[in-house]
This record gives C-alpha cells, sequence and structure tokens, in this order.
C-alpha cells in the first residue's frame, strides 16, 4: 500500500551562492516539518553540486538540481520557491514562480524599480499567489514587540526618528561586476544596505508622506551612490533622519524613535535580539511596572530568515498575504525612488507622486544626466 502524500510544502531555492547557503537552508532546516527542499536552480554547475551536498548534510538528501528555472519548475511544481539571485533577476524570476502557481520569497531588493514591482503584484493578482521580500528585521520578537507599543499608544506619541545604516565596504567587493551598477543591482547602499532598516522604520511609524534628501558618490568608482541621507515626514506628524552609507568604518545598524514617553531603541549590525532594544523612559515618569513591560517581550526570538519564513508559512496555511509583500513592501520600494528623485532632483517628493509617467517609475536614477548610466 502506497504511503500518504507529505503534507509539507514542496520548496525550491533559486541562486545557490552565500545568502541561499547561509541564510535560506538553515530557515528550510528550521522548518523541516512543514517544507520540504526538492530542487535547487543554479547556472554554475559547481555551486550547484556543492549546495546539494550542503543540503544532504542538513537533511534534504533528495534536491534535485537544474540549470534553468523554466525547466525545473516545469518539472517540480513547487509550491514555493526562495529566490537569492543577484537583484537584476528578482523581477523576472519572481513572476515566473508565480506563473507556475508558487508562492516567492526573494531576497531584497525584491525589484529595481516600481513598474517592476506593480508587474508582481499584477502577476499576484493573476495567480492568486503572493511574493514576498526578505524583510527579516520585521520579524524579531523586539520589532514586534516594539511595533505593539507604538501602535497601542504605550509609549505615546511618536515625535522623532533616527535610522541608521552605515556601513563600510571596500573597493573589492565593488570589483563583482554586478554591484554598484543601476542595471544589475538597482542603485547603491540606498538599495542594497539601508533597505532593511528604512523597511522596519516604516513598518514602526507606517506611511511616510514628504522626503528631501542627498546622495554623495564620495568614495567608490560606481555607477550610483555610496551615501545617501533623507529627512523624512511621516503620516502621524513624525519626522525622521536616514542614512545609507557605505564609507562608514564603525559599522552600525540603527533606530531610534523618540515617542511622548518613551526614546525605544534598536543597535545593532546584521541582525537582533530583544537584547538589543532599549527603552528609556521620559523624564518623571515614575511607573516601573509600566516601564517593565516595555523592556520584557514574551519570548526572545531573533530577527532572522527562519522566523520570517515561519511566518510565511503561517500565512500559506491560512491563505492569506504574507508581511512583506503587497501594499506595505510596495511602500518601502516607493521610499527608495521617492529618496533617489529628491536627491537628484534638489526637490521634495511626496508619496504617490511618482507616477508611471515619471521617469523614476522605471529607474531609480530616473535617467538624471549625472546619475544615469549614460553619463
Amino acid at each position: 500500500m502506497s504511503s500518504p502524500p507529505s503534507s509539507r510544502l514542496r520548496a525550491a531555492v533559486v541562486g545557490t551562492g552565500g545568502i541561499v547557503t547561509g541564510a535560506h537552508l538553515p530557515a528550510l532546516t528550521a522548518h523541516a516539518d512543514r517544507v520540504e527542499l526538492v530542487a535547487a536552480v543554479d547556472v554554475d554547475a559547481g555551486r550547484l553540486d556543492a549546495f546539494r551536498a550542503a543540503a544532504a548534510e542538513a537533511g534534504a538528501k533528495d534536491v534535485t538540481g537544474h540549470q534553468d528555472l523554466d525547466a525545473m519548475l516545469a518539472a517540480e511544481r513547487p509550491d514555493l520557491v526562495l529566490i537569492g539571485t543577484p537583484p537584476t533577476l528578482h523581477h523576472e524570476q519572481t513572476v515566473a514562480a508565480l506563473k507556475a502557481g508558487a508562492w516567492v520569497l526573494c531576497e531584497k531588493p525584491l525589484t529595481l524599480s516600481l513598474a517592476e514591482y506593480d508587474a508582481i503584484a499584477a502577476a499576484e493578482e493573476a495567480t492568486g499567489r503572493y511574493a514576498a521580500a526578505v524583510f527579516q528585521h520585521r520579524y524579531g520578537s523586539g520589532a514586534v514587540h516594539a511595533r505593539e507599543l507604538i501602535d497601542s499608544g504605550e509609549l505615546g506619541r511618536p515625535l522623532v526618528a533616527h535610522c541608521q545604516t552605515t556601513w563600510y565596504r571596500d573597493t573589492a567587493y565593488y570589483a563583482v561586476p554586478w554591484r554598484g551598477r543601476w542595471a544589475s543591482e538597482g542603485g547603491g547602499p540606498t538599495m542594497g544596505h539601508g533597505i532593511h532598516q528604512y523597511d522596519l522604520l516604516l513598518h514602526l511609524l507606517g506611511e511616510w508622506t514628504e522626503i528631501r534628501a542627498m546622495a554623495g558618490r564620495l568614495v567608490h568608482d560606481v555607477e550610483s551612490e555610496d551615501v545617501s541621507t533623507a529627512l523624512v515626514r511621516f503620516a502621524n506628524g513624525a519626522l525622521a533622519t536616514v542614512v545609507n552609507s557605505v564609507l562608514s568604518p564603525d559599522e552600525v545598524s540603527r533606530i531610534r524613535i523618540d515617542c511622548a514617553e518613551a526614546t525605544v531603541e534598536l543597535t545593532h549590525l546584521y541582525g537582533h535580539r530583544n537584547e538589543d532594544w532599549v527603552y528609556t523612559p521620559r523624564p518623571g515618569l515614575d511607573d516601573e511596572a509600566r516601564v517593565t513591560r516595555w523592556r520584557t517581550p514574551a519570548a526572545d526570538v531573533p530577527s532572522s530568515h527562519a522566523t520570517q519564513l515561519g511566518a510565511l508559512l503561517d500565512a500559506h496555511g491560512r491563505g492569506e498575504r504574507p508581511g512583506g509583500s503587497g501594499p506595505d513592501a510596495r511602500a518601502t520600494v516607493e521610499f527608495a525612488a521617492a529618496l533617489y528623485k529628491s536627491a537628484f532632483t534638489g526637490q521634495p517628493v511626496h508619496a504617490g507622486e511618482i507616477t508611471p509617467d515619471d521617469p523614476f517609475y522605471t529607474s531609480m536614477h530616473g535617467n538624471h544626466p549625472d546619475w544615469s548610466p549614460a553619463r
């Protein structure tokens, strides 16, 4: 008698480089009771073989290897596709997976423009499947707790915020051919590095309404920027600064939000735990029980690909749109486009103004004479 079919989702990975081997494979392993890795795709046969060996050591012993995405989708019909290829491939590969009937979890940036994002949204509508970007910093228990406190009004009205991604990348980093180029990476640290922090800022503070920004190409010989700064106004009235840099020897990722009753601050580098969040009550607030509640989330779940994958699997089980997709993820892409438009034009940009007839809708450089690849 044949065994009953597995209730686990069938998953495939596309791209088998460092991010997939180092982050997506452990995430799949952590949820092996709910998802089964069945296939991997990579154009590099040696890298593909190395990944399949690593997957076998992690317990996924029957992963088939493919060098063509369409062939894999046709042969395997996965329920879930995890994409970790260079950014220029994300839009096309995500749409192909959606059309094949799979949900998608794709590395950031999900797309290189608002136009590409809206094409993915159209594919979601046509297929009934969903595509989420990897925004794992939303999913640690500290971030969940902070959002609950802010949304409930427990910390008082948000007033002033700072969002900082100040990292360091040397010239060897940009020797990789697709880095620092608009066509293949979509931008500099605004797209490839700081997007995690300001996505979390938007997740905590909600809708933004206006951006005034600057960008520079101060050190690296690249098409895009190597530093950007922005002033941001939110719909709730809060004002924020955002800095995205790959020029900073003392590397740190930081978000600070000053609310009427307390300051909440997150300091980390590539991921956070509860201990990385600090709550400071306003002077004169004498309510230790209340402050203790701020400082003690129910659990200590680090931000990670595994945590986000778990949330996506929960959403799949409920048939609901997962976090990191749809309008809230589009707002993050729009934020990047607006930051670039403001920086390159010297004008403030308001939410919703980048429409399909705007050059910054189809590319982050907006064909600006000083910043486009043709300069």
